[in-house]
């Protein structure tokens, strides 16, 4: 089972495009026209140890950073994404950050201030679940802040954005979109299976009915802030199976496309003894 094409040429955002959510196909698996997830498994495992490789020789290499930004609806299977795409990484090179609703110290600073100190440094990966996105997202639909506070935020992220690339990061950012519909299938299954009582939150269904305005709000941010240095990625998130496959496969295309390669020693190792 091969895939059909690149998803980076697929489902990238070029910079200055206008995006309509509504015209992005959340059902969509036309890079595995013949397949489905019993019969792409092998692929998504073959992805997954490529991954891993690969990341083994960013980590020992300690050149190159990576930022890895999900974002998605509710529901929009970020936790998911990150559990199996990632599975098999060296926990010492990669890490996780999700940012949730600021704390009081956070507002007492600009709203970069929190996000700043967790970036990757020279090896790692660091994946944002959720993001300084956020603070345009939740603060727009929410009406939490004037509008001009959160329409500016977009030049600060740009800018932010463009010297991290600058100074070596390498940022990869990806919107899980799913369907009105499929959502309320996973949330209705949140509230059937007492395991997963936890992952329901009431407030879910009040950001629900305002579904239109989130839609709005991401369209308006993917066009304002996918940039040749950091495009925005728009993957089909209907189908988890499709999902993670195509995150696999952008992400160890992104890995390849680091010139990595393992540090020269400065011995001879065929000069070394090891004494017994």
């Amino acid at each position: 089972m091969k895939i059909v094409g690149d998803p980076l040429e697929a489902y990238v955002v070029p910079e200055g495009s206008k995006v309509k959510l509504r015209e992005e196909d959340a059902d969509d698996t036309s890079l595995c026209p013949d397949g489905g997830k019993n019969s792409t498994q092998e692929l998504f495992d073959s992805l997954r140890d490529e991954i891993q490789t690969l990341q083994k020789v960013l980590y020992a290499q300690g050149k190159h950073r990576v930022l890895v930004i999900i974002q998605a609806m509710d529901t929009g299977g970020k936790d998911g994404c990150v559990k199996h795409v990632f599975s098999r990484v060296d926990p010492q090179g990669i890490h996780v950050r999700s940012f949730k609703k600021p704390s009081e110290e956070d507002l007492a600073h600009d709203f970069l201030w929190r996000v700043h100190p967790h970036v990757p440094g020279d090896g790692d990966i660091m994946i944002f679940n959720r993001s300084h996105y956020e603070d345009i997202i939740a603060v727009r639909v929410k009406k939490l802040l004037p509008d001009e506070v959160w329409r500016r935020r977009y030049r600060h992220i740009v800018e932010f954005e463009r010297m991290l690339a600058e100074e070596g990061t390498k940022i990869v950012k990806i919107f899980l979109h799913i369907s009105k519909d499929e959502q309320k299938r996973r949330l209705e299954k949140r509230l059937k299976n007492p395991n997963k009582h936890w992952k329901f939150n009431p407030d879910d269904l009040a950001d629900r009915q305002r579904w239109d305005d989130f839609q709005r709000a991401y369209e308006d941010l993917i066009e304002k802030t996918s940039t040749r240095f950091a495009p925005w990625h728009i993957i089909p998130g209907d189908h988890k199976w499709y999902r993670n496959l195509c995150v696999a496969k952008l992400f160890a295309n992104v890995l390849e496309g680091l010139d990595l390669k393992f540090p020269e020693v400065d011995f001879d190792p065929s000069k070394i003894t090891i004494g017994d």
